[in-house]
């Protein structure tokens, strides 16, 4: 007789969550419209950016280079996951309840998750371009092959399906049944630890070690490189070695700037619901304003793109 009851708590305990509520950036009225068209033209002058920048290098056989077509890649990726969150997080903004369900919120966290790894990857490879281009120039050609500079990009982009797997694997092994509203604009994985019921150790354990592992790997890299860059700089004779090199670099410095500083403040566990908030307001600057950021950090003060921005508003106007 005491079966029936066990498996009634049984069915009880396993029904769990089918859709989620994201609370968006923040629960304040008054701020919803002014944030909803400061982001609608954050989200435009992203979009805009780079598909410019992804034109001006498609059609310009001047910059049919590999620091271009790693350029490409990066401005590519940037666009692609503007797509990922910022319609959901404009969503929040102007309605009652944004919701997305769970296949949904997987996916989300699937592409946001391939995009940002590969990034990651990316930044990685266009440090060892910076590294041959300015310390043996004479290899460049042979060592920066088209065929070298393919491989890496697959390369990145098959680790960043392969880490998206493992972090979206790790959220499907969760079960959801006690609250459906993440504290967030997004699908992100801390949010989504916090809500759920079952254990967490295994899935966060598994995180971390990747996560950490392709920071500290790329960061190695980015570093060894520009100190190997540095090393050559120093040993230059020529006064205009110093401007030519911080003009090769300088754009990339600042880029992985942005992205590794905002990325580490918006990924670092949260341990309350303060830090929650606060990881929140970061991953906007992660998310928003980096790949707003970088077509003009690569352009502003970059001579061969305003020389193809000039010759593609020649044929234009022509």
């Amino acid at each position: 007789m005491s079966i029936i009851p066990v498996k009634r708590m049984a069915v009880e305990n396993d029904s769990s969550v089918t859709d989620f509520i994201l609370m968006g950036l923040t629960d304040q009225p008054e701020l919803q419209l002014p944030l909803f068209f400061l982001f609608l033209m954050n989200y435009v002058v992203t979009v805009v950016g780079n598909l410019s920048l992804i034109n001006l290098i498609c059609l310009n056989s001047h910059l049919h280079t590999p620091m271009y077509f790693f350029l490409f890649n990066l401005s590519l990726i940037d666009l692609c996951y503007s797509f990922v969150s910022t319609p959901k997080m404009l969503m929040s903004f102007i309605s009652d309840k944004n919701i997305i369900s769970l296949m949904g919120c997987m996916t989300q966290l699937f592409f946001f998750c391939f995009f940002v790894n590969s990034e990651c990857y990316v930044l990685t490879a266009m440090a060892y371009d910076r590294y041959v281009a300015i310390c043996k120039p004479l290899l460049y050609t042979i060592t920066m092959s088209p065929q070298v500079c393919s491989l890496l990009m697959s390369g990145s982009y098959v680790m960043g399906f392969a880490g998206a797997m493992v972090h979206t694997g790790c959220m499907n092994r969760l079960i959801f049944c006690d609250s459906s509203a993440i504290d967030h604009y997004m699908c992100d994985i801390f949010p989504l630890l916090q809500l759920s019921c079952s254990s967490t150790y295994a899935s966060e354990l598994v995180i971390s070690v990747i996560v950490g592992s392709v920071v500290i790997a790329s960061s190695l890299i980015i570093f060894i490189s520009y100190f190997l860059i540095l090393f050559n700089i120093l040993h230059i004779s020529s006064a205009q070695g110093w401007p030519k090199a911080f003009s090769t670099c300088g754009s990339h410095i600042v880029t992985v700037g942005l992205f590794y500083g905002f990325g580490l403040l918006t990924h670092v566990k949260p341990s309350s619901s303060g830090s929650v908030s606060q990881g929140k307001f970061f991953s906007v600057f992660y998310t928003n304003v980096v790949p707003m950021l970088n077509p003009f950090i690569y352009s502003l003060r970059n001579k061969d793109i305003k020389l193809a921005l000039k010759k593609t508003l020649k044929r234009i106007t022509n």
